[in-house]
């Protein structure tokens, strides 16, 4: 029986990640989201539903997509929304992370979103605070609303996601979009393949529920759907490509080695592009690409998660 989506609660105080949530959780979120994208392609895009209710964008990382898409979530539901810039705040003085939340905390916010470059930080957070939490990113951990605007753009194109083949392909080591990913695939009952060289592949990658390539004309044969992941430069230690002009020969996505996919496979990237490294410029701005799509559904997504969480705050 398929549930009203007007009348879906998330029933947790936070989205600290994909991990913990069930099928029925995720497609109650997917088809939520699904209102919000009907309702943000009108001239008339607000809604009232948090109105009263104060969101705050605490991001230690920079990303304009996300915070962005975050804020225009808030905004297009009635949230008073505030940005904290990092930078300029108390965390440069020697704040600690526990200080931040007690003085957010002070402030009463009803919904605080996070990003962090450490892995664990948006729960250490969240055990310290009233509100409800939304993970944006925390280090390599998890990306929840990525892996969920992925899922509904996957399931809008192909009308389903269980017995997809996925293949997720490149720097899977650094990427909580990857492993937000990889989990929520597996919940939905897709096939998920992880593609990359051995030094961008974790250890025993397998137990992740994947299978493991380490060659693209291998790992995309027959698939659905080919994700691929940025580079991630700036959470690396040493040397993990010996050049960018060697990975994309060998890992990046043309059309040569899109052709080894199914014909009708569709193209994915979380973004921000390195294009040339990861991505040829034909396949990104090809007809098999549904990167500009993902951006679109990454306000309805989040549209859908601050709605869900919200209807589980008290009102009192």
């Amino acid at each position: 029986m398929t549930q009203d989506p007007s009348s879906f609660v998330l029933k947790r105080r936070h989205l600290l990640g994909i991990e913990g949530l069930s099928p029925a959780e995720i497609t109650g979120l997917l088809d939520l989201a699904e209102e919000f994208v009907t309702l943000n392609r009108q001239i008339e895009k607000k809604r009232t539903s948090l109105r009263g209710r104060t969101q705050i964008n605490l991001f230690f990382e920079a990303s304009t997509r996300t915070q962005s898409s975050f804020e225009l979530a808030g905004k297009r539901l009635g949230a008073d929304v505030m940005n904290m810039s990092v930078a300029q705040s108390s965390i440069k003085k020697g704040e600690t992370l526990i200080d931040t939340a007690l003085t957010l905390n002070a402030m009463h916010p009803d919904i605080l979103i996070m990003r962090h470059a450490a892995s664990g930080a948006v729960e250490l957070l969240a055990n310290k605070v009233d509100c409800s939490v939304v993970n944006a990113g925390d280090g390599t951990h998890e990306h929840p609303t990525q892996a969920l605007l992925d899922a509904l753009t996957i399931r809008r194109n192909k009308g389903r996601i269980e017995r997809l083949t996925v293949a997720i392909c490149g720097d899977i080591l650094h990427s909580r979009v990857a492993r937000s990913n990889i989990i929520l695939l597996n919940q939905m009952q897709a096939r998920v393949r992880a593609i990359g060289p051995s030094t961008l592949l974790p250890a025993a990658a397998e137990r992740l529920g994947v299978e493991v390539y380490r060659d693209m004309k291998e790992g995309l044969k027959d698939v659905d759907i080919v994700m691929m992941l940025r580079l991630q430069r700036e959470r690396m230690n040493g040397s993990f490509v010996p050049s960018v002009q060697e990975y994309f020969h060998y890992f990046g996505l043309d059309e040569v080695k899109l052709r080894y996919a199914k014909p009708d496979a569709l193209v994915m990237h979380p973004g921000p592009m390195n294009r040339g490294v990861e991505i040829s410029t034909a396949v990104a701005d090809g007809a098999q690409s549904l990167i500009r799509e993902q951006v679109e559904m990454g306000v309805a997504v989040r549209m859908a998660v601050l709605e869900a969480l919200a209807r589980n705050l008290p009102n009192a």
